[in-house]
């Protein structure tokens, strides 16, 4: 099956989602998180061909949303992207990340000037080795500097080509209600998972503008794949009901709370890999939903 049939299958099914409106994903992606080290520093790899089949196997299994960022590594996981899947097969969908420097493993600090996000982009576009960067997203809004001149800078490089849709991440919704009447965005990238659903608010409001929505830690950093305390029995219930595990239902769950959520977990295991990827095929009931969907009360 070629990957447009594939698409239009999974559409078909409502698991893919249009980026601005024009860029259709399936929804459940993959995030480049897990292909570098403890703080998101360095290679998380001694051999970086371990990370370049890893992409290539997401890819072939038919991910075409790859979320990746310039701080993880620094430079190694863009460079990774580029190394493993350049040049880039028609339809698939590179985010990546700009708007914050790094010191040190876990140390993030922002960086929004005009002059920092125009040399992170036109760094990222190097590594990446493209024109245009489907996806950009604004890492951290910056405090110090106003957020009309962040996204003006973004606007900027559009018009220029160098980018072809603007998102942000870790936003409230009044931030983002604000954002969108500066620029047009076309996605949102906040914590939100079976457990942890603060970004509630947010959610709404891009299922109102069309909007999509990445979670990042859609598997709470690894605890729900693992199935521990009061969650874990729920999970642990609803997995054994599909023959799956505790992951594969937090997964499933984000894909059935809105159709507005694209959850790119990320591993550095290809059996993982393979794992998260099959949680796009359980189809969840009503008592399923209505059991997982307590949790966040508990």
């Amino acid at each position: 099956m070629d990957a447009d049939t594939d698409t239009e299958g999974a559409e078909a099914m409502g698991n893919v989602f249009p980026i601005g409106g024009e860029l259709p994903v399936r929804r459940l992606g993959f995030g480049t998180g897990g292909l570098v080290g403890p703080g998101y520093w360095g290679p998380r790899h001694d051999d970086p061909e371990r990370s370049v089949a890893l992409l290539r196997r997401a890819v072939e299994r038919g991910v075409n949303l790859i979320d990746t960022a310039d701080n993880y590594g620094p430079d190694v996981a863009e460079e990774l992207v580029a190394r493993a899947l350049h040049p880039y097969p028609a339809g698939l969908v590179i985010a990546t990340k700009g708007g914050v420097v790094r010191t040190g493993p876990d140390l993030w600090h922002s960086a929004g000037r005009p002059e920092d996000l125009r040399a992170m982009c036109e760094a990222s576009l190097r590594r990446l080795r493209t024109d245009t960067i489907d996806l950009y997203q604004l890492h951290r809004l910056d405090p110090q500097v106003p957020m009309a001149d962040q996204l003006g800078t973004l606007t900027e490089l559009q018009r220029a080509g160098k980018i072809r849709h603007i998102g942000l991440d870790s936003v409230s919704a009044d931030e983002l209600a604000r954002a969108q009447d500066i620029a047009p965005i076309a996605s949102v990238q906040n914590r939100y998972n079976l457990l942890d659903r603060a970004a509630e608010d947010v959610l709404e409001l891009c299922e109102k503008r069309g909007t999509a929505f990445l979670p990042w830690f859609p598997l709470g950093h690894g605890a729900l794949a693992e199935g521990a305390g009061t969650a874990g029995t729920a999970l642990a219930t609803v997995a054994a009901r599909h023959g799956a595990t505790p992951g594969q239902i937090a997964l499933a769950w984000l894909l059935h709370r809105s159709p507005a959520l694209l959850p790119t977990p990320g591993t550095g295991s290809p059996a993982h890999l393979d794992e998260n990827l099959a949680a796009a095929d359980i189809a969840l009931t009503e008592g399923d939903l209505a059991l997982l969907g307590a949790l966040a009360a508990a």
